[in-house]
């Protein structure tokens, strides 16, 4: 069997752009976080797919621990806004908001499978020309005397067991940011055969 060689040429990589064989790059080259939304609903067509997409991720032995609360009252988003004494308020203007949990009792990496659905979910809503902001919940403070975890399991009913990773706020961008520029990038993290 012959293979065909589908490498990029020397005369460039438009031709392939084109083809959209590398779509995902131009996603992750487009991704940045956003935290500023307008005042828009997501249409359902475009929650059907985020649902989807959640659904599909990987996990671990197929053992899917996740659970997904998607949240688009205005009310309970700002209430969930005040999950952390920072870096959390903006989630009050996002037009959806999903609450990532993880099932402790039917896996042991949960958070892994968590942490792969949070960044599927933010890919493909770039890839449908929202926004999107990872908020971390786990190992995060609500108050002195309570974590955010807890504050969210209260706000929304959510069983002990439930573990929440994130949120992930999502809407029509009201910020642009450009790319980070290729030479920016860490090419130094990178290593080849040992490290």
């Amino acid at each position: 069997m012959i293979l065909q060689d589908n490498s990029p040429k020397q005369t460039g990589h438009s031709q392939y752009i084109k083809s959209g064989r590398y779509a995902m790059i131009d996603i992750l080259r487009a991704r940045r976080s956003i935290r500023k939304y307008e005042k828009r609903a997501i249409h359902k067509e475009s929650l059907e797919i985020l649902k989807e997409a959640l659904l599909r991720c990987p996990t671990s032995r197929g053992i899917n621990p996740w659970m997904f609360v998607f949240v688009d009252d205005p009310g309970l988003l700002g209430l969930l806004a005040q999950a952390k004494e920072q870096g959390s308020s903006f989630l009050k203007d996002a037009a959806l908001g999903i609450v990532v949990c993880g099932d402790e009792t039917k896996s042991d990496v949960w958070v892994e499978d968590c942490s792969i659905a949070s960044i599927v979910v933010q890919l493909t809503a770039q890839a449908l020309g929202f926004g999107s902001c990872w908020i971390q919940i786990r190992k995060r403070p609500h108050s002195q005397d309570r974590t955010a975890e807890e504050y969210i399991q209260e706000t929304l009913g959510i069983p002990q067991h439930m573990k929440v990773e994130s949120i992930i706020s999502i809407g029509y961008p009201a910020e642009s940011k450009k790319s980070i520029p290729l030479e920016k990038l860490e090419f130094e993290k990178i290593r080849y055969n040992k490290y």
